[in-house]
């Protein structure tokens, strides 16, 4: 079988859809090249992934706590031994650099033995009834957990979510985005390896049906998904009420820059979170709220920074900043820079045109130069809606209460960070941002392993955090309350 083909994995087979169609996927930063061939699955495909996860998925829930994690731990030693391999697939399918897809590739297998460990630390509990009864608690798994993960993170976000469903004991139906599906059968194959039985185990490859299948089955026990926020919607109107739903959705993550910053630090630290990862994280950098008094200042450097940016395949060394995923995509992120032409905004960097006019070297990839406005109106598309590319809104505030109220002016509530040297005014704003990650003197992007991960607002459920935390498996598991009498 050629190495780009990818399948479903339906009952412990490879196969192809129902439908017998299959979809190319070409390397964004060359569309030339041909890096996967994934088929486009049905509602017939989910309805078959259901029903033989749901048939084979109390084995796995029935072995031993330890096996489930040494089964994780063996996965994460297939995914360290591929390292190099998967470094270069991911480049070539998702578009990250060399630098950025080494960080991820070199992650997932930590999240993988992070998660390994929790299967022997689900436990229940004992309580004091004074009647000499017992009273205890116990933890078991869901069932069927549907999983539906995004392009921007096809290693990492999948493994922080498959990681804790199966140690919990749970079998997983894992729908990768059509963007990404080589890295998602990646991922499987290291899990196959380990021992995870191929009962506890489906994968389908496709679009939106697929999802909207998986969604509406009343067999599947919970749902994770990572996000837009639309689509988090769409999928929160249609869950039923006993249905467990992790919903991970989408930011307009402001950092505040006040007066006694460090204008050089908060320069590196915006750029950094509004043009890594081509501007495509969740948590991405995509407003500036900077006291008028260093407005300027703090504008030039970022600019400056910006412009010195080199574009490029991420395989080629010296390359900055890599494509935008999809063709689509490109065409997103520049249609919310020229909407922010016409709203008045003043183009300072970068812009609307397309890079491979002037460069042929990039003529074959979807390609947007990092871009920096200033002069936002704060009710605009640009400082409100997500961007999620390469673009950066610059909006002047004359008070720090200015700057809290400005943050928290959308719809999202995902990350916020502030620049200061005012310890007593970073700690206010962490109380009165509403945002679900709040950084101090850090990038908005990135996030602990063994910290809870989510936003507040349009940007989460809030209820149920993905990531870490003490709370964690809590939403992979069902908790039972059983009284006991001689």
């Amino acid at each position: 079988m050629d190495p780009r083909t990818v399948r479903n994995l339906i009952d412990g087979q490879w196969v192809e859809s129902v439908t017998g169609r299959a979809r190319e996927r070409r390397d964004p930063g060359d569309d030339r090249q041909v890096v996967s061939v994934h088929p486009e699955s049905d509602a017939k495909d989910a309805d078959a992934a259901v029903s033989a996860v749901l048939a084979g998925w109390s084995q796995w829930a029935d072995t031993a706590p330890e096996k489930r994690g040494r089964a994780l731990e063996k996965a994460a030693d297939v995914l360290e031994s591929q390292r190099d391999t998967l470094v270069e697939e991911l480049v070539r399918e998702e578009g990250k650099t060399r630098a950025e897809a080494t960080m991820e590739v070199s992650r997932t297998p930590l999240n993988l033995r992070f998660y390994a460990g929790e299967a022997l630390r689900t436990a229940g509990q004992t309580l004091p009834t004074g009647d000499g009864s017992l009273v205890f608690t116990s933890r078991s798994p869901v069932g069927v957990v549907a999983a539906i993960t995004p392009w921007n993170f096809p290693l990492n976000i999948p493994s922080r979510k498959l990681g804790p469903a199966l140690a919990a004991g749970n079998g997983v139906v894992f729908k990768p985005s059509e963007v990404t599906p080589l890295l998602g059968q990646r991922l499987v194959d290291a899990l196959l390896e380990g021992g995870v039985p191929a009962g506890a185990l489906a994968v389908l490859h496709g679009g939106a049906e697929v999802s909207q299948a998986l969604v509406a089955d009343d067999r599947v026990g919970a749902i994770t998904f990572t996000g837009s926020t639309a689509v988090g919607e769409s999928i929160h109107r249609v869950v039923r009420a006993s249905q467990r739903t992790q919903l991970e959705m989408g930011g307009k993550n402001p950092v505040v820059v006040l007066e006694d910053a460090d204008l050089d630090r908060a320069a590196t630290l915006i750029a950094k979170g509004a043009f890594g990862l081509s501007g495509q994280a969740c948590t991405g950098t995509s407003r500036v709220l900077v006291h008028d008094a260093v407005h300027d200042a703090l504008l030039e450097r970022v600019a400056a920074k910006a412009a010195a940016l080199r574009l490029g395949h991420g395989l080629e060394s010296g390359v900055d900043v890599g494509p935008q995923a999809t063709a689509r995509q490109k065409e997103s992120v520049l249609g919310h820079v020229r909407r922010a032409l016409d709203d008045g905004a003043r183009l300072v960097v970068g812009g609307p045109g397309d890079p491979g006019e002037d460069d042929p070297a990039l003529a074959h990839g979807h390609f947007v130069r990092p871009t920096v406005f200033a002069d936002v109106d704060p009710g605009s598309a640009l400082a409100t809606e997500e961007v999620f590319g390469p673009v950066l809104a610059f909006l002047r505030v004359g008070s720090f209460d200015e700057a809290i109220e400005l943050a928290g002016a959308t719809r999202y509530g995902l990350s916020a960070a502030i620049v200061t040297a005012d310890v007593g005014r970073a700690l206010r704003f962490a109380r009165e941002v509403p945002a679900g990650l709040v950084k101090i003197n850090q990038t908005t992007t990135g996030q602990a392993m063994n910290a809870p991960f989510g936003g507040l607002k349009d940007s989460s459920t809030q209820t149920s955090k993905e990531q870490a935390g003490e709370a964690m498996m809590a939403f992979y598991t069902v908790d039972k309350t059983v009284y006991l009498s001689a």
